[in-house]
């Protein structure tokens, strides 16, 4: 997409979809300047370290973070070491439950992996520091554009009676109550601790430390977290009794019909290619229905406004091969996410687990699929010379002989990828692929992996 260092990225958020709600219109006027040599703006987005890794509700921080990039500016991403130890409130019936410090470290080098290789991947320089120590103010992760901080590296430091002195005195509780997070939580029937009532002023300290020491001047996140990006910025305004601090919110993401987008019947979307296969990722993206299918290429990918108008028409047009458009949003995101290595890794895996492809199977290819299919193990002696009927049926891929022979009379059962043409086939040694695994396919769905002992 052709933008200049310093386009507006107010102007193009709101363009694409991505903007729910501003602070100020100081802020648009900000990006407008047009002096080419004034200073960037500094933005930050808060990832609270919950989990291993971040999911697809996580992902349009990391993509309105990259807009910042492209159009000049320096971004930060902030690891809450702190403030997960807390819990946020905000769109939660429940309080988080408590994590323990071997676990935060764990999820903070996690979550550092992924959006180092995310916004170091997208920006002018490549940053590859993954010790453990990585994210903390000893060291920090920086480039020209990024940097990644923990916001522990100064809450460790604070001491309650000082903060309640010098931060506490500044916020009013009546202004604390009316958000909405905590409207909704006072108002169920589990309620809300003191220490979830407080996570709006931990996290509003973190723009003020960052504001006062990095030079952070923006803060952005998705709708639910406009009650605590305005606590920092009131907190600015008050103690350090400066204006020039702004807030940015994203709409969630929604499908048209109002549910979370990002969830399957396995759980969450990961980013991890550890905890979800680059391979499950794409796919995800083919369930994407077509009312919504444009919208996501305006807010998930970076394809020009001009181009998706065009693949908009393309639906329209007689002829169109269903699913274009979804998988041309699945190919942007995982590049995005995985780069091309998980992206080339993604069509080989749809390739391997697509019954009469012309793609030689290899035991790598297989063996790449199978975190994402049944799989199981047998001795060489159980597979070799062992009909496929009765094989379909010891490994569970079918339930019944006869079922396996109505198949193959049918066309649809395959045996790495090529269809078994009659009943009385047996595995020979040239079928086991490189001596150690075998793929039978039930249809287009049903995959067994058969690993050889």
């Amino acid at each position: 997409m052709g933008i200049s260092r310093r386009s507006n990225v107010v102007d193009i958020l709101e363009e694409r979809g991505l903007l729910e709600s501003i602070t100020s219109e100081n802020l648009r006027s900000a990006c407008s300047s047009p002096n080419p040599n004034s200073a960037p703006l500094r933005v930050y987005c808060g990832f609270d370290p919950t989990a291993e890794s971040l999911h697809l509700g996580n992902l349009l921080g990391l993509i309105v973070l990259s807009w910042f990039q492209r159009c000049g500016h320096k971004t930060v991403a902030l690891i809450g070491g702190a403030t997960a130890r807390i819990g946020d409130p905000s769109g939660k019936t429940l309080e988080r439950p408590e994590l323990d410090n071997e676990t935060l470290e764990k999820n903070t080098l996690g979550i550092v992996g992924i959006v180092n290789s995310i916004l170091g991947r997208w920006s002018e320089e490549k940053i590859f520091n993954l010790n453990s120590n990585v994210g903390s103010e000893e060291n920090p992760v920086r480039n020209s554009s990024f940097v990644v901080l923990n916001n522990f590296d100064w809450w460790k430091e604070v001491r309650l009676l000082d903060f309640l002195k010098n931060v506490g005195r500044f916020a009013r509780v009546g202004t604390m109550m009316a958000k909405e997070s905590v409207k909704k939580r006072l108002e169920s029937e589990q309620g809300m601790s003191y220490t979830e009532f407080t996570y709006q002023l931990l996290q509003g300290y973190d723009f003020l430390y960052l504001f006062e020491n990095e030079g952070v001047n923006v803060q952005i996140g998705g709708s639910d977290q406009w009650g605590n990006i305005t606590a920092g910025t009131e907190l600015i305004r008050k103690i350090l009794q400066v204006e020039g601090a702004y807030g940015l919110t994203f709409p969630l993401l929604l499908k048209s019909d109002g549910t979370k987008f990002g969830k399957s019947e396995d759980g969450a979307i990961w980013l991890s290619p550890l905890m979800l296969s680059p391979y499950k990722f794409y796919q995800y993206f083919f369930s994407v229905p077509d009312a919504d299918v444009v919208r996501f290429l305006k807010i998930l990918t970076f394809l020009g406004l001009e181009e998706i108008r065009e693949l908009e028409e393309e639906m329209k047009r007689p002829g169109y091969v269903p699913n274009s458009l979804q998988r041309r949003l699945a190919e942007e995101v995982t590049r995005f996410v995985h780069g091309e290595d998980g992206l080339a890794e993604a069509f080989r895996a749809t390739e391997a687990l697509r019954p009469g492809a012309e793609t030689s199977l290899d035991w790598k290819t297989i063996e790449g699929i199978a975190q994402d299919v049944p799989s199981c193990s047998l001795a060489y002696g159980q597979v070799f010379e062992v009909s496929v009927i009765d094989l379909s049926v010891s490994t569970g891929l079918l339930e019944s002989k006869s079922a396996a022979r109505r198949l193959i009379k049918q066309g649809g059962l395959y045996l790495n990828n090529y269809r078994v043409e009659n009943e009385g086939k047996k595995i020979v040694g040239g079928d086991i692929v490189d001596g150690k695994i075998l793929l039978l396919s039930a249809g287009k769905k049903n995959k067994m992996v058969v690993r050889i002992a």
